[in-house]
């Protein structure tokens, strides 16, 4: 299996009807997700677009995300803004740096943390029309023309960040070293020709 580092730079917590999520000094991993975070939960109800029907009671594979500063920064200079882009605005728990293409992992990839935690991802983050609409009330460009709603999902295309479960429980903190260990199908697995 292929060993990566990285190291958080942030950690957020999104509270009950706020747009982002709020940068906190640490956070703690349960089984259900980020304690205090408002996608902690073992089930979640699927929205449009989703993999099942609108309003179908599933389990929640979307207990925590994840951001890299290099995506960010790929982001932003593809929308063209005049600020960098936080991880608290597009509504990551964890800003990570050290992998540039973080929303690449495969399924089954492993987060490991020095408290023990460790995540599992999910899938990929598409990135969302609502999203960008709110980037795009708080954001300018540097040539000073508007934002609309579609420059967000058009620029974060495969760079939006991942999502996952939590396997361990345990605290996450910025400064925090994190192997990565990317997930491959085992040897057995694979079909003989």
């Amino acid at each position: 299996m292929e060993k990566l580092q990285a190291t958080v730079v942030s950690v957020h917590v999104g509270i009950a009807d706020a747009h982002g999520k709020e940068e906190r000094d640490s956070i703690d991993l349960a089984f259900d997700g980020v304690v205090g975070d408002r996608h902690r939960s073992f089930t979640r109800t699927c929205f449009g677009g989703d993999k099942q029907a609108k309003g179908t009671l599933r389990r929640n594979e979307r207990q925590w995300s994840a951001v890299s500063i290099e995506e960010l920064a790929e982001i932003t200079a593809a929308m063209d803004l005049s600020e960098p882009l936080s991880a608290s605005d597009v509504g990551a728990n964890l800003c990570l740096q050290g992998i540039s293409e973080l929303s690449r992992l495969p399924m089954g990839s492993l987060l490991e943390f020095p408290s023990g935690a460790v995540l599992m991802v999910s899938e990929y983050n598409p990135p969302c029309r609502d999203k960008g609409a709110q980037l795009a009330s708080k954001y300018q460009t540097r040539s000073g023309k508007p934002l609309s709603d579609t420059h967000f999902p058009k620029a974060a295309k495969l760079t939006r960040g991942i999502v996952g479960v939590v396997e361990v429980p345990g605290p996450i903190s910025p400064g925090d070293n994190v192997v990565v260990t990317v997930y491959r199908h085992p040897s057995w697995l694979q079909r003989s020709s």
